[in-house]
């Protein structure tokens, strides 16, 4: 059996779909699977064993072009790929369903209408799971791969998973300590209102006897982190690291705090502790909590299918609960 998994982006997004991989695997080791994502984010694909081939795309480019042709050109050249026997679009969007469609196969499957937040989107699809949007995102994506392989969908393997993120190198840090917990710390994410206040942060970190790193992505993350370190001095700021290098230093370390953010739920997949703080996104649908994988929410009741990005509520959790949870972890 060939399938063909559509999951173009955003970086969490992936990681979150990306169990379903061992999940096949743990159920026919002799399927063949591949995947279709946004160029930008092929770093945390290329090394999965259980991957046959990353097909990537561009569709983010034509959008911001604003081109149809550009769109349909990323789109056509995948219509003369030898038949799958089996499309996933577990994105749910117009252009991931448009995309799913164009892909040769038997049969081209995603959620139904009702479970999406771009209901026209299963009107590509000759197959439909239905399962509601509010449930948690992770075993969404279970779900609908056990009914498309005809499998049962155990919810328990979520929490028996093995590590499923890949590198290709194992990076050298100078900057990881030997005698004191090594502690990442994720400044930025895809919209103000995700990330903690930045003197919070230098809160946790001057109360707290640890070693703390932080990682930053664009030129807005240097910039927070800079006003962290002019707060809290004893942190260390990484260069910045491509999502290989990123994925060997998530490895390394005792625990990752940060936002509802790709980085943080890296943490989550590599079996590594973490805290996810949590304002305008919904936690319980957003992330699996573990033993080792705690969030703290603000009282913010959010909408799912209507996310309200000007909620600052992440403002209201506290230093002191960061701080204490983190020490329990680190215990």
């Amino acid at each position: 059996m060939k399938i063909a998994i559509v999951k173009l982006s955003a970086l969490g997004d992936i990681i979150h779909s990306m169990i379903v991989l061992q999940y096949i695997k743990n159920n026919n080791p002799e399927i063949e699977v591949d995947w279709f994502v946004e160029e930008a984010f092929k770093g945390i694909l290329e090394f999965n064993p259980d991957i046959r081939k990353v097909h990537t795309v561009n569709i983010k480019k034509a959008k911001r072009k604003k081109s149809v042709f550009l769109f349909l050109k990323e789109l056509r050249q995948f219509s003369n790929f030898k038949q799958y026997d089996l499309v996933i679009d577990m994105q749910g969007l117009i252009k991931s369903a448009m995309l799913a469609r164009f892909i040769p196969s038997k049969i081209t499957m995603g959620f139904d209408g009702k479970s999406l937040k771009e209901r026209y989107a299963s009107f590509f699809y000759n197959k439909t799971f239905k399962c509601r949007y509010e449930d948690n995102i992770i075993e969404r994506n279970l779900a609908i791969v056990a009914n498309g392989i005809n499998v049962d969908f155990l919810s328990k393997f979520i929490d028996e998973k093995k590590p499923f993120l890949f590198s290709g190198s194992n990076v050298l840090i100078e900057e990881l300590s030997n005698t004191l917990p090594n502690v990442v710390i994720i400044p930025g994410a895809s919209y103000e209102a995700k990330c903690f206040p930045l003197e919070k942060i230098a809160g946790v970190i001057n109360i707290m006897q640890a070693n703390f790193l932080i990682i930053w992505g664009n030129d807005v993350e240097k910039v927070k982190a800079l006003k962290i370190k002019n707060l809290a001095p004893s942190v260390r700021i990484l260069n910045k690291f491509p999502l290989d290098e990123l994925i060997s230093l998530i490895k390394q370390v005792d625990l990752v705090i940060g936002p509802d953010t790709g980085p943080t739920h890296m943490a989550w997949a590599l079996n590594t502790p973490s805290i996810t703080l949590f304002g305008p996104t919904p936690g319980y649908r957003n992330t699996r909590v573990t033993k080792i994988n705690k969030i703290l929410e603000s009282k913010s009741i959010v909408n799912p299918r209507k996310i309200d990005k000007n909620d600052n509520s992440i403002k209201e959790i506290k230093i002191a609960d960061v701080a204490n949870l983190a020490s329990q972890l680190l215990s």
